[in-house]
């Protein structure tokens, strides 16, 4: 099927255009200024997009689709998931995939492949996350760089599953050698675990002190040993959901030394403040995550290390549960008990260009890498994240005008809430393309999934060459 958009305005990290894009078949095959009258005649669709930018569709690296969690499961499964993620306009989800105790590398992979067969209805990959890291785990490394096509490998210094400084050397070391990637959640388990003692000793339990019992220190600890780790193998690694100004510091000194250290940070970091975990009734409970909230000094700087390229991607954590039912499933009297995480996926484009491009914190070629084709570069998906012949037909006609009032009614996410309740976006998607399928298009006022569960396909990755 050949489609033709036209009159669009293309947005790539090296420019912004007048031109037309072709499609066929599943993939981009022409961008060019005036071309669509020489393909018109033998298209099946033409879309006029005066007035719109054409953009790669945004990938989400960090999602954690039906994950077991806290006593319960992530609650969004492939299906729900992917559909908003596709009317959000978020064309390719890199999700984690957490091996279990005694399980392989590439056992984790098939297992959550199977979980998403059928379902799908956008592109996927898988990180493995080492949580049983045995000796011939190890080893399996490179298979699951060079052959499974899943090159990056996260570890935690946090929870029960939290990995040593010895590990991650081994890590480090084994990565570097075969073209991976280490991903980290850095967070200190020992700050942690005094200022919970710290708090309960106080009766200061409320879901305020989840952020007061991961202080910022926690966090900047952690980055300056994983650091330290990485410079001593020479190695490279991204430390996911980067939340505080202290964090970012650590990060801008190793990288100003010359030290291959990159980050991501969230939607919520940049845009929700601890405050929110004051809000009456218990509401507080919806913004437990971890990393918490921080204050606005810390949004501010995630703000400003993105528009200098300190910080290289934006993705969700995109981990949904319910507020009623999920949260307050083992009771109201302890933040500890909270099941940690937030819905995200389906608002990421939304957010960054109301509060980002718009707002003039970043410019419009700064979103489009940050949420598209640094990613891909990042994470080895080489079709994807550009408006460019040869590439995977993932893109978004988008209304940069378009008001959207942001409701969990309006939404697709498969939980009762959202963080960003009531807050008034500019700019939406118009029309989602995913490998050239309609997946979602704006139908009065809401997106609309259009598309088919079960034709997002696996994607296999490329080895980390460089960034």
């Amino acid at each position: 099927m050949r489609i033709v958009i036209k009159n669009g305005t293309v947005v790539t990290t090296e420019g912004v255009f007048s031109a037309d894009v072709v499609i066929d078949g599943e993939t981009i095959t022409a961008v060019g200024a005036n071309i669509a009258k020489d393909y018109e005649k033998t298209a099946q669709e033409t879309v006029n997009a005066a007035g719109m930018y054409v953009l790669p569709g945004a990938i989400d690296p960090h999602t954690h689709i039906a994950m077991p969690f806290m006593g319960t499961s992530a609650q969004d499964d492939y299906k729900t998931g992917t559909i908003a993620a596709a009317c959000g306009g978020v064309t390719c989800l890199v999700d984690f995939e957490l091996q279990q105790k005694g399980e392989s590398i590439l056992g984790g992979i098939e297992r959550k492949i199977s979980w998403a067969e059928g379902k799908a209805a956008v592109d996927y990959s898988l990180h493995p996350a080492i949580m049983d890291p045995r000796p011939e785990i190890i080893d399996e490394v490179k298979k699951a760089i060079r052959d499974y096509g899943t090159p990056s490998f996260k570890v935690f210094f946090v929870y029960d599953f939290r990995v040593d400084d010895a590990v991650l050397i081994k890590l480090l070391a084994e990565t570097k050698e075969h073209g991976g990637l280490v991903q980290l959640h850095a967070e200190n388990p020992y700050i942690i675990q005094h200022m919970n003692e710290v708090l309960a000793k106080q009766g200061k339990l409320e879901p305020y002190y989840h952020a007061k019992s991961r202080p910022n220190i926690a966090e900047a600890e952690a980055v300056h040993r994983a650091i330290t780790m990485t410079e001593l193998t020479d190695s490279r690694i991204y430390i996911v959901h980067l939340s505080s100004m202290e964090g970012l510091a650590e990060i801008q000194t190793a990288r100003d030394r010359g030290i291959a250290v990159y980050s991501e940070t969230c939607p919520q970091y940049l845009l929700l403040n601890e405050d929110r975990y004051k809000e009456p009734d218990w509401n507080g409970a919806k913004y437990v995550m971890s990393p918490p909230l921080r204050t606005k000094e810390s949004s501010d700087a995630l703000w400003k290390g993105l528009r200098f390229g300190d910080v290289q991607v934006v993705s969700t954590d995109h981990c949904p549960f319910d507020f009623k039912g999920r949260k307050d499933m083992f009771g109201k009297e302890d933040y500890k008990k909270i099941p940690n995480g937030a819905p995200g996926v389906e608002t990421l484009l939304m957010l960054l260009h109301s509060e980002g491009v718009v707002k003039g914190r970043i410019s419009l070629r700064k979103m489009v890498d940050v949420l598209s084709t640094g990613t891909a570069r990042m994470f080895g998906l080489t079709k994807k994240g550009s408006v460019t012949p040869g590439k995977d037909a993932d893109l978004v006609v988008f209304n940069p005008n378009q008001k959207f009032v942001i409701t969990q009614k309006k939404l697709h996410q498969n939980v009762d809430y959202t963080p960003y309740e009531g807050m008034e976006v500019t700019g939406m998607p118009s029309k989602v393309y995913s490998r050239g399928l309609k997946v979602a298009e704006w139908k009065n006022d809401h997106m609309e999934f259009t598309g088919e569960t079960g034709r997002g396909r696996f994607v296999k990755r490329a080895p980390f060459e460089g960034f």
